[in-house]
């Protein structure tokens, strides 16, 4: 389960104080997967930030009682100077996974051949996206956090084979997917909220939400 509980945020621009969230309650039970609607500019990645631990709200709790991915696309911790074995099999002892198998399945899944045992900070920005990919995929969550829909690379065949990956994990997790598009959300989620000037508004269906979100954009 995830929970905000009279949660508030905000931040000064250098021009005007910011309300991303103010007393927002809601929760996500697992197996029930919620969409979140959010025009561009409203704090879509500083929300999926509070919700995986990246950043704090100013007031209220948020509970955290399942495994909560970090954003799709998004990895912290790597060392750049150790390999990419070597940082799959650091990330894995920190969840408590099976080193062996993370570093194998990150492999093959990122296919970047011999740059796998090169020190990250080699990598070219696609090669260094994929292995971000490749290894958050490795890890088991029970939510997965989506910020504006599955990241893509340049690399056309890897895409495929990611989005596959992901699609079949999705099957059983919950997931949360916060996006400005309604179809991006239609995909895996049966539930609804919409953000807009700080207040979030829960929705029992999709129509319902894309019919208000349509009607106030």
């Amino acid at each position: 389960m995830l929970e905000f509980d009279n949660v508030s945020k905000s931040f000064w621009t250098g021009k005007q104080h910011k309300i991303i969230l103010e007393q927002a309650s809601f929760r996500v039970e697992l197996g029930q997967s919620l969409g979140i609607l959010a025009p561009n500019g409203t704090g879509k990645t500083t929300l999926v930030n509070m919700m995986c631990g990246l950043e704090k709200p100013d007031e209220g709790k948020i509970r955290r009682e399942c495994r909560i991915s970090f954003p799709l696309g998004f990895m912290g911790g790597l060392v750049t100077r150790h390999t990419g074995n070597e940082n799959a099999r650091y990330i894995a002892r920190i969840y408590g996974l099976d080193p062996d198998y993370v570093a194998a399945f990150t492999r093959w899944l990122c296919d970047i051949h011999e740059y796998f045992d090169m020190p990250v900070g080699t990598y070219s920005t696609g090669m260094r996206q994929r292995f971000n990919f490749s290894l958050l995929l490795a890890l088991d969550f029970d939510i997965y956090l989506i910020d504006e829909g599955m990241p893509q690379t340049t690399d056309v065949e890897f895409n495929r084979k990611a989005g596959r990956v992901l699609f079949e994990r999705l099957q059983t997790a919950t997931t949360v997917i916060v996006s400005h598009q309604p179809s991006t959300i239609e995909k895996f989620c049966n539930r609804a909220a919409i953000l807009r000037d700080g207040r979030l508004y829960l929705f029992e269906t999709l129509d319902e939400a894309k019919q208000y979100y349509d009607y106030t954009s």
